[in-house]
């Protein structure tokens, strides 16, 4: 056996690796076989969700996957297309003799790699102890016994689900015209499928099948954002939308083809879930969003409560019931009214609405959204240590409490994730060390670009000095 495919690792929702360095049949074999095991003990006879994305190999993996299940004694049904990651979660999270689901997906990561997402009984992500029993349970070498299943659409009622979220009168008397580009990935078709239904007028690119995704990364940002910037100025469009690989985040780009940044994107859904749906709850949002989430929250006169990176964390605060929304600082945004996950399409859709509501130019409510609730410059770095030294910086990481930064004093400091230092003009900087390799993720957000350079900078350098 290949050595490099011994050991399986998986991060906060799955297993990703690359083709070339071990993800294989053999691999996701074992993988599925750990995780029939673990179903099937805990609910016998229940049933499991499998899709997958437009990846090398995913359709025949996701069968491979569904026949070892099926083996273990679960009920196995398999998308009978290549769909998002949501409506897997979704068609889960509606069906009551659910134990899980497993998705063949990369998600944004480059055509290079392969994954296994795993969601628990209601879509969500599964716990990570339950994925540390999943690495314990993985064999050398996986059952050859393989069991039937069932093929399903899971597609068409979950995008009933979300046209039945909107006021698609309103939108369709607007009838806008839309680029969408589902950059390669699982969202291809049914995303223009969804807003067609809706009552725009679409435009889609990226339509192929491109296994290597075009040359491109399925992460709708800039620079590979780039096509649907032009081509929303290219046919006039009022937007533009994109989803990144599986379908779970999305970016939304204006009329003059200029993307709208996660720091925007997430208030003016909160916006509309509140003033456009008359809806409220608790707003959960990770240490490292935008001062603008919070600022959109308290503005709306909802509660806000601040949590580690990561989505795991976030769904926990969305079992307790209250909640309007999560936010991620990469642009994932969950309304558990719906679906205790995020869902591209669905931001997508609510943009839209957003757009089709204010009857303005999506310029124009970014424009006002910035009157109401001010405007930041935000972003990131990595710092990049040997080993060694990154382990030393996180010895000393918990003992850091520096008097000021980049000349400025904080007047609050945080330990909760890494280090945070919180400014009295809503600027703030933090930085943490990644759960993965030596890195060090560097933060900054401030009202000017300068300022929140010069924070950024000096945060960088004090990671440097620190060991």
């Amino acid at each position: 056996m290949d050595r490099r495919s011994d050991i399986i690792r998986f991060g906060v929702d799955g297993w990703h690796a690359r083709f070339a360095d071990g993800f294989d049949e053999e691999g996701v074999a074992r993988v599925a076989d750990a995780l029939g095991l673990l179903w099937a003990r805990e609910a016998p006879g229940a049933t499991a969700y499998v899709g997958y994305d437009t990846r090398h190999g995913s359709a025949d993996l996701a069968g491979l996957v569904a026949g070892i299940l099926a083996a273990r004694g679960l009920e196995v049904v398999v998308s009978d297309c290549v769909c998002p990651t949501p409506a897997v979660a979704w068609s889960c999270a509606h069906d009551e003799r659910a134990v899980g689901a497993v998705v063949l997906t990369a998600s944004a990561r480059s055509c290079e790699y392969g994954g296994m997402l795993v969601r628990g009984a209601d879509g969500g992500p599964a716990s990570r102890a339950f994925l540390d029993d999943v690495e314990q349970a993985i064999p050398a070498v996986a059952t050859d016994e393989r069991g039937p299943y069932e093929t399903r659409d899971l597609v068409s009622s979950y995008l009933g689900a979300l046209l039945a979220l909107v006021d698609r009168e309103l939108i369709a008397a607007a009838h806008p015209k839309v680029v969408v580009d589902a950059m390669y990935g699982a969202g291809t078709s049914h995303l223009a499928r969804l807003l067609g239904e809706a009552g725009c007028e679409v435009v889609e690119i990226h339509v192929e099948r491109r296994e290597d995704f075009g040359g491109i990364h399925p992460e709708p940002q800039d620079p590979w954002a780039d096509a649907c910037e032009q081509a929303v100025v290219a046919h006039g469009a009022q937007l533009g939308l994109l989803l990144d690989g599986d379908g779970d985040r999305a970016s939304v780009v204006d009329e003059r083809g200029v993307i709208i940044p996660a720091r925007t994107l997430a208030p003016l859904v909160m916006g509309q879930l509140v003033e456009g749906h008359g809806m409220s709850g608790r707003v959960v949002m990770t240490l490292t969003c935008s001062a603008c989430v919070m600022r959109q929250a308290e503005r709306l006169g909802c509660d806000v409560s601040v949590v580690p990176v990561g989505f795991p964390r976030i769904y926990r605060e969305l079992l307790e019931g209250d909640a309007l929304m999560g936010v991620e600082e990469y642009g994932g945004i969950s309304v558990p009214s719906h679906l205790n996950e995020r869902d591209g399409l669905l931001v997508c859709l609510l943009a839209v609405e957003c757009l089709c509501r204010a009857d303005d130019k999506m310029s124009g409510v970014v424009a006002s959204l910035s009157e109401s609730i001010g405007s930041m410059r935000y972003a990131r770095r990595d710092v990049r240590l040997d080993p060694a030294v990154g382990q030393a910086f996180r010895n000393v990481l918990p003992g850091l409490n520096p008097s000021n930064l980049a000349g400025r004093q904080p007047v609050e400091v945080s330990h909760a994730d890494g280090l945070r230092l919180q400014f009295d003009d809503g600027s703030w900087a933090l930085v943490r060390p990644s759960r993965m390799g030596s890195a060090v993720r560097v933060y900054a957000e401030a009202p000017t670009e300068r300022e929140r350079d010069l924070l950024l900078g000096a945060a960088c350098d004090l990671v440097r000095r620190a060991p």
